[in-house]
């Protein structure tokens, strides 16, 4: 095959982890590799916190490995709201303000998260603009439809936070 040098080099496990996302699978393989060079990889044990309810909210978690869980104290005791699987993301209005946190996340069991911060994703949005663009695009709709399953009481939430 005489243009087989032509060929992007395969995705590493971790960007076919990372692609697998609803917020970075609109990427090309060069914004996913530079995205992936701004965030952070983060491992929880069983039952660890990732952050609590009230905390300043620093930064977007997406699951690559493990779960989740996700709560809120509703009057004086915990109620769990969602469960997340790889490929989920939670946290994501710490991007765009610093609202404390409206819920708790803890490790359901031991997992891998890629951290993306909100500084690093603010220097995206004047570096890079197209990639701004597309993780904005991609938060804007999961937020709208977290609003919608919000406004549903029959349908099921989209998102965790």
């Amino acid at each position: 095959m005489i243009f087989g040098f032509l060929k992007p080099p395969p995705l590493s496990p971790r960007l076919v982890r990372l692609r697998e996302s609803d917020l970075l699978n609109t990427l090309t393989p060069l914004e996913l590799k530079i995205v992936d060079g701004l965030m952070h990889e983060r491992r929880y044990l069983a039952g660890e916190i990732i952050f609590d309810e009230g905390e300043e909210g620093q930064a977007l978690y997406l699951v690559t490995a493990g779960h989740v869980q996700i709560s809120r104290t509703i009057n004086g005791a915990p109620e769990i709201l969602t469960e997340l699987s790889p490929g989920a993301f939670f946290g994501d209005l710490a991007l765009l303000d610093n609202s404390p946190r409206n819920a708790q996340a803890r490790a359901w069991d031991n997992c891998e998260l890629a951290v993306f911060f909100r500084a690093d994703f603010m220097s995206l949005m004047e570096t890079d603009a197209v990639i701004g663009y597309k993780i904005s695009l991609a938060l804007a709709r999961h937020i709208a439809s977290m609003l919608r399953g919000a406004m549903d009481p029959g349908r099921p939430p989209a998102g965790a936070l």
